[in-house]
């Protein structure tokens, strides 16, 4: 808002442009005391360096330790933390190990809706990355309605003949047709 309105003052408009809008977002990008997501934000070279090694486990470890650390002083929604559920989630699907990569990734969806709303291709990724891993555990009510949100979203940015939507509408069906074949 204040800079919404040195815009106003300054050059006689009212500017609704997408970094005005998160204005009021602000707040939650950086949500929790301040000297536990600045030491979140110190970490976060290191992790990069592991993910340029290609150390998974390194990065789980490291990820699993901050998390635990800061569970009941930052929200999920801080940005910091939020790279660092990305970071285990990317690392625990390297790995194989489904069920962590799905813990971390539920734990992203709504910070994804706050910061990608409406129809975002990040949003739209994430959802049907969340919606495989869902399915993959049996989850398949809960894959069927992730996978739909993400199917929403993806043919507006993406289009319905990009590949990656066709990957989209491929898993879908096979996760209806088992959920189908269930009842």
């Amino acid at each position: 808002q204040e800079r919404q309105r040195q815009l106003e003052k300054q050059y006689c408009f009212v500017c609704d442009c997408k970094r005005c809008e998160m204005a009021d977002k602000d707040s939650d990008l950086l949500a929790g005391e301040e000297h536990a997501w600045k030491e979140v934000k110190e970490s976060i070279p290191k992790v990069e360096e592991l993910q340029s090694a290609g150390n998974s486990e390194e990065i789980v470890d490291l990820c699993q330790a901050i998390l635990d650390k800061y569970r009941d002083v930052l929200p999920d929604t801080n940005l910091h933390l939020l790279k660092m559920l990305d970071a285990a989630m990317d690392a625990c699907i390297h790995l194989a190990r489904w069920e962590d990569a799905l813990g971390y990734g539920v734990r992203t969806l709504q910070p994804y809706q706050l910061y990608y709303a409406g129809p975002h291709p990040v949003r739209g990724v994430q959802l049907m990355r969340v919606g495989k891993l869902q399915h993959h555990q049996g989850m398949l009510e809960q894959a069927s309605d992730t996978l739909k949100q993400a199917f929403d979203i993806l043919k507006v940015t993406h289009g319905r003949e990009h590949s990656l939507t066709g990957n989209l509408k491929q898993i879908l069906a096979e996760c209806e047709a088992e959920l189908s074949s269930r009842t």
